[in-house]
């Protein structure tokens, strides 16, 4: 790699995206490619320790949303999680991401992740002294949140550091192998640790897991601002990024369009409640739903040797969103059938769950899941090949804002249209609302339904 202006720093590789024809666009193998791993060692190290420490995160998550329905009995009230973290977390991506481009991005994720373990030592405190409150969870869901997004976005914006730009994509991929791991075991891990052990134990098990995120951080090489590329400070490096953003209509899209699907097709908030009054099976079938999404997204992953060297990725996106609404509304419908046709099971047992339900309900779950993977690769390249390193931690705020933000306000939309009409009414609505509104979106910004991979463009 070319040397950076300091003596321990990384800096992004100048190697142009390959040709079309070239050997590294033609890859005859379906499987995955692994060249990201074996060409960055501190890639690699930074991919598993991420993955790791995802899987506690991903125990957590789901753990507090069953905690808090426990507690509450309500779908609501577990929404309740997305809106009191939305708007600190959206300020936490902007000043974070320009946190990023003004410092080491490296101390950056340290400092941040340090700050999301200890909320959730705390979270694991609480849960051990029996001080369950339900706004206790509020408080701490919203700092770990907030310090999750500005780590997430300093990672995401270290990765181009690391390895050349043709490469991004098939890390890209790999970064969602590991995502879709940490998703299916941690809600697995979950539903069996609530179950078995309870939920002090649950999130004490994110507190070990968590400490390897920090391995992968730690071997990390210094990533300093590119030399030449002074970042001001304060509110005005937020304004240069957002002001970016105004120039760079496909960077601009690949954010619209995942708002779209995460916005209406969300609906893993509903999945506690379709465990205890729709399909029944508790915290086990709560778990399996979102483990059969995450199970999409590795196969999806696992399958994408050819899919990276896709060239129209704009058109690859659009594709994969709309088979995602399709698959969000084949569960609505599930739902909707079991609810009407009076095959609704009101039983925590997983011994009387309705197995033809959760089964189908799996395998619409795991079609999404692979779509949305499918999108995240394509979206992520785009912006971490089109976008310049100096504006690159800004964007990448922005971007976990989206990505992180956009399923929060899906919570909002499935939580609240739940409670006011019935459990298969959201994912319905959503998934139709997602595929009309991203095809139409799309056909009307050429620049982005043509996008060249050859050509990256804000």
């Amino acid at each position: 790699m070319r040397a950076g202006p300091g003596e321990n720093d990384t800096d992004e590789q100048g190697t142009r995206a390959p040709e079309a024809g070239s050997p590294a666009s033609q890859r005859r193998s379906h499987f995955v490619d692994l060249t990201p791993l074996r060409v960055s060692p501190p890639f690699a190290r930074l991919w598993v320790g991420n993955a790791l420490a995802g899987i506690g995160t991903f125990v957590t998550n789901t753990a507090v949303g069953l905690h808090i329905y426990d507690l509450t009995r309500s779908t609501f009230m577990v929404s309740l999680v997305a809106w009191f973290s939305l708007a600190p977390m959206i300020v936490a991506g902007l000043y974070g991401g320009a946190i990023a481009d003004r410092f080491d991005r490296r101390t950056v994720a340290i400092t941040a992740s340090t700050v999301a373990w200890l909320s959730t030592v705390t979270l694991a405190t609480v849960a051990w002294l029996h001080l369950e409150h339900v706004w206790v969870f509020y408080v701490i869901t919203t700092v770990n949140a907030v310090a999750a997004t500005i780590a997430s976005a300093t990672r995401q914006a270290i990765v181009p550091r690391l390895l050349p730009k043709e490469l991004l994509p098939k890390a890209a991929a790999l970064m969602g192998i590991s995502a879709g791991v940490m998703v299916t075991v941690g809600p697995g891990v979950a539903g069996v640790l609530v179950a078995r052990a309870g939920y002090a134990w649950t999130y004490t098990v994110d507190v070990l897991l968590f400490l390897a995120g920090f391995f992968g951080l730690w071997t990390l090489p210094r990533i300093r601002p590119e030399a030449g590329r002074p970042v001001v400070g304060g509110f005005r490096s937020v304004v240069e990024g957002l002001t970016h953003l105004r120039s760079s209509p496909n960077v601009r899209m690949s954010f619209l369009v995942d708002i779209i699907a995460m916005t209406f097709g969300q609906p893993m908030v509903l999945f506690p409640a379709i465990g205890a009054v729709v399909i029944g099976g508790g915290a086990v079938t709560a778990g399996l739903l979102l483990a059969s999404f995450a199970v999409g997204g590795i196969v999806s992953s696992l399958g994408s040797g050819r899919v990276t060297g896709l060239r129209w990725q704009g058109r690859a996106i659009r594709d994969a969103i709309v088979v995602y609404g399709l698959a969000v509304l084949g569960l609505g419908l599930v739902l909707a059938v079991t609810t009407l046709g009076g095959h609704a099971v009101a039983s925590r047992d997983f011994a009387d769950v309705n197995r033809l339900a959760l089964a189908l309900a799996m395998l619409c779950l795991a079609v999404a899941g692979g779509a949305d993977n499918v999108s995240a690769i394509f979206r992520q390249s785009i912006l971490q090949s089109a976008v310049p390193d100096h504006l690159r931690g800004r964007t990448q705020g922005v971007f976990t804002v989206v990505v992180t933000g956009g399923p929060r306000l899906g919570q909002m939309f499935a939580g609240t249209l739940a409670t006011l009409t019935a459990t298969w009414v959201p994912p319905v609505v959503g998934g139709v609302l997602v595929v009309v509104l991203v095809v139409v979106t799309v056909a009307r910004v050429r620049s982005f339904r043509d996008y060249d991979a050859l050509d990256p463009r804000p």
